[in-house]
């Protein structure tokens, strides 16, 4: 289903995926994104030391206060992206809560990321393994800067045959693209999270057919990547209704907060199974996602935070009073 700006709603700009056979790339007349300077220098007249002068894995900055690489990483996430006109639209509030990404959630620096991304449906699970990632315009009627944006993130083939060897050990099919790049859902929210575009990065589909305990067992599959330093990272909206659903011109909708609130409580608590079900647990849930391959990527996230993990709430905001930004960090125990 291919969805643009709805003339009788014009607010909501929400972007759909494009089927494969109308992926869009753009190569040429590229914006690189702004990327920041976070070099260090020692101060004039400061000796190393042997131990301080040998090369070092520090290459990644929190405003001034350098982080090493990780080797083992206990969180997973889930981030909203929302609409693509966060890119060009300083006001969304959620730009700058991704925007503050590594001052206020997690300034250290994962090895590769892995996006399980709402905007990549197939038939079995398909992980993209390429050395450089185009970018796809999955959406369409926006403004035109908004298609020669540019994250130039390397790939990370590497990554992706290793989500492949853990699917197929858990009995899941699982296949390799070589030739797809990135789509919004990852790089919208990493052109803000991680702006210097240096780390490697790749996809892993939904199959939106299927259901959240599908997707939730995906994740427990993939569970042994945060041990390997890898950042698993889940890019959907927490309340994604359909383009013709109106808006709410006074605050949040009832029916989007009773299910933003529920989803909240369920996993704060540790109810994920009721959010492996949700169809039965959930109140409004036709509403809040008609749709459920913005919401899946949360399952996967859950599943890869492993027994046990704990839910926080990092960031709650709204457009329109009906498309949910909420975010979610799993911390395993």
């Amino acid at each position: 289903m291919e969805i643009g700006p709805n003339p009788s709603n014009i607010c909501y700009f929400i972007a759909h995926v494009f089927r494969n056979d109308k992926m869009q790339t753009n190569n040429s007349s590229c914006l690189e994104f702004p990327l920041a300077n976070y070099k260090s220098k020692p101060k004039e007249g400061e000796k190393k030391s042997l131990e301080e002068a040998k090369p070092k894995k520090v290459s990644f900055a929190k405003f001034g206060k350098m982080a090493v690489e990780e080797e083992m990483i206990r969180e997973t996430f889930y981030v909203s992206h929302g609409t693509p006109m966060m890119t060009i639209d300083k006001s969304v509030p959620a730009r700058s809560f991704l925007e503050s990404w590594r001052e206020k959630v997690y300034f250290k620096k994962p090895k590769s990321i892995l996006v399980i991304s709402a905007h990549w449906e197939t038939q079995v699970p398909t992980v993209n393994a390429v050395n450089h990632s185009d970018l796809i315009y999955d959406f369409y009627g926006f403004p035109a800067p908004m298609y020669q944006l540019k994250y130039p993130a390397p790939g990370a083939p590497d990554l992706a045959r290793r989500v492949q060897e853990l699917l197929t050990g858990s009995g899941f099919q699982c296949e390799l693209d070589k030739k797809r790049g990135l789509d919004h859902g990852s790089w919208v929210p990493l052109m803000f999270m991680y702006p210097e575009a240096n780390i490697p990065v790749c996809q892993l589909s939904v199959q939106s057919h299927l259901d959240g305990e599908h997707h939730y067992k995906l994740g427990r599959a993939l569970a042994p990547l945060k041990e390997e330093g890898v950042l698993v990272i889940g890019s959907g909206s927490s309340v994604h209704p359909s383009n013709n659903t109106p808006g709410s011109a006074d605050g949040v909708a009832p029916w989007a907060a009773a299910f933003d609130n529920w989803l909240e409580d369920a996993l704060t608590n540790g109810r994920y199974e009721d959010v492996n079900n949700y169809k039965t647990k959930a109140p409004h849930w036709k509403l809040a996602h008609p749709w459920p391959e913005h919401f899946y990527p949360l399952h996967v996230a859950m599943g890869a935070s492993g027994e046990n993990s704990r839910a926080e709430l990092i960031h709650r905001s709204w457009e329109h009073g009906t498309l949910g930004y909420a975010c979610y960090k799993f911390t395993s125990s």
